[in-house]
């Protein structure tokens, strides 16, 4: 006798969607390919809810406007590189292998391609649209400089290095840290900065800071 194959049976309903997290986040990505692609005043709010496959009212839910969108590209950006230098990541290191941590992970944010792009972007658009010169001033650059405040306070507090002044110093560091490479890329002048380039200027000015500031 032949057997009769039951049919399967498919679960009701409709299927299963991403969570508004994954949502944010697929939006946040394609944002940041659409402003590096075409800016920000020519990126469109349809084109970058077409590439991740969501409706625009979905967007305008996660994201009332394109500037909450270029805000959140910013926050992530920034926010892997806190990460990396919080004290708990710091903590227990010896004075050099300390500031040479903070500054390879600065080096690796703000001279990668992507954050290039960025600093780019508000650069040439921030006069049409003061409020990315604002985002990018209060996410970015006050955010990555007090943590390395922090940082440096902290080792001046153990009297580990002597400085009158943490944030004209943290100014300095960051300016000698990437100023110069950051600017070839932007002018065209260099490509790409390897990792082991980012890793070695940051061991040099390491060197050259600890030798201006060491408390003997």
């Amino acid at each position: 006798m032949e057997m009769q194959l039951k049919p399967i049976k498919r679960p009701r309903g409709r299927p299963q969607v991403r969570s508004d997290d994954e949502t944010r986040s697929v939006l946040i990505d394609a944002a940041n390919e659409q402003f590096k692609k075409a800016g920000y005043a020519s990126t469109n709010i349809n084109s970058i809810a077409q590439m991740a496959g969501v409706s625009t009212k979905t967007l305008y839910r996660l994201f009332p406007t394109k500037g909450d969108l270029f805000s959140e590209v910013v926050e992530r950006r920034i926010g892997s590189f806190l990460i990396g230098v919080d004290e708990h990541s710091l903590e227990g290191l010896e004075l050099r292998d300390g500031l040479e941590r903070l500054l390879i992970a600065y080096g690796r944010l703000t001279l990668s391609l992507d954050t290039i792009a960025i600093t780019r972007l508000v650069i040439s658009e921030s006069e049409r649209f003061p409020e990315l010169a604002t985002v990018f001033f209060q996410k970015a650059i006050t955010r990555t400089s007090r943590a390395m405040e922090r940082w440096l306070s902290a080792q001046r507090d153990k009297k580990a290095i002597a400085l009158d002044d943490v944030a004209i110093a943290t100014g300095m560091l960051r300016g000698m840290m990437t100023m110069e490479p950051q600017r070839a890329v932007m002018l065209g002048q260099l490509g790409e900065i390897s990792d082991d380039e980012i890793v070695s200027r940051a061991r040099r000015c390491c060197e050259l800071f600890l030798n201006g500031c060491a408390n003997i």
